[in-house]
């Protein structure tokens, strides 16, 4: 079973950094595409950022140029740089691989202004 653990989230001042980190454990073979969620209370949960097996990424338009998403396909590690934030960034963020049901745990991202 496929587990994923978050970690790097916290409280921030708006113009400031935070780095998300996602580690996978279990059964993972080959290369596998993942992403970043985030989720606020009462809305869906929306894609933030998606990297491929092969490192083509995709951004959520409010967060580009911000944000960038990486993979260590050796590891089994994706992470999300999260630059110049905003108060409208702040979520709880999940990591997930793409076309699965696995997800996790989430972090919380707090941005003050």
């Amino acid at each position: 079973q496929v587990q994923l653990v978050e970690s790097g989230g916290g409280l921030v001042q708006a113009g400031g950094s935070l780095r998300l980190s996602c580690a996978a454990s279990g059964s993972i073979f080959g290369l596998i595409p993942m992403a970043w969620y985030r989720q606020t209370p009462g809305k869906q949960r929306e894609l933030v950022a998606s990297i491929t097996g092969g490192g083509v990424t995709n951004y959520e338009d409010s967060v580009k140029g911000r944000f960038t998403i990486s993979s260590d396909n050796a590891k089994n590690t994706v992470s999300l740089q999260m630059n110049s934030l905003k108060p409208e960034d702040t979520a709880v963020y999940y990591c997930h691989i793409q076309g699965s049901n696995i997800w996790g745990q989430g972090t919380q991202v707090t941005v003050s202004s």
